[in-house]
């Protein structure tokens, strides 16, 4: 049995010693985000406290070829895939910076993010984000079409992207958006893509 103990440089029993305390890198939201403390959502969801809150946040990116945003429940900090800020359009990103710094403000005042008894869809904090999300696309003049389009991501098959669709308006109860629901072309990075 191996010997515990409280150096995080572990002797694994093979030869071989394995650090398993990675560092993370944090850089501020800022140097890579800018002018979204001006923005209406965000004096919405922050009023005058948004300029420090964001002057504040950190962001972490991670590299593989896949990915998207997701805010940390550990401390609020967003998690961003390199390759989506790399490639995807920019008014994508601006709705998931927008979509993610509403679960930031639902981290600051203390509400889980993840509940694994739900779907994705149907957790509390999810509908709350794509709705204000949604708000913001149409306040940017994004069709119903073009917001379906959003909605879609590999994670939430078709049958709960029109349950989410239909939660945010999006569709009529009972309709399916027939052809709309197909993507068209990718609005996000995909892998090789």
């Amino acid at each position: 049995m191996p010997k515990v103990t409280k150096n995080p440089m572990i002797a694994s029993g093979m030869g071989v010693r394995i650090q398993r305390r990675a560092p993370i890198r944090l850089y501020a939201f800022e140097k890579f985000f800018r002018g979204f403390e001006d923005t209406p959502p965000i004096r919405e969801l922050f009023g005058k406290q948004a300029k420090p809150l964001l002057r504040k946040l950190k962001v972490e990116f991670f590299s593989p070829p896949f990915g998207y945003m997701g805010t940390s429940d550990v401390d609020g900090h967003l998690i961003v895939s390199s390759h989506h800020l790399k490639t995807s359009d920019l008014r994508t990103l601006y709705l998931d910076v927008v979509h993610e710094l509403c679960h930031v403000k639902q981290f600051r005042a203390g509400r889980p993010l993840f509940d694994r008894t739900k779907k994705y869809v149907d957790t509390p904090t999810e509908i709350e984000a794509y709705a204000f999300t949604v708000k913001e696309g149409k306040r940017i003049g994004m069709t119903n079409a073009q917001l379906l389009e959003y909605l879609k991501v590999e994670w939430v098959d078709e049958t709960d992207h029109r349950r989410l669709a239909r939660r945010m308006g999006l569709l009529a109860k009972g309709k399916t958006g027939g052809a709309r629901l197909r993507r068209a072309k990718p609005h996000r990075a995909r892998r090789g893509g």
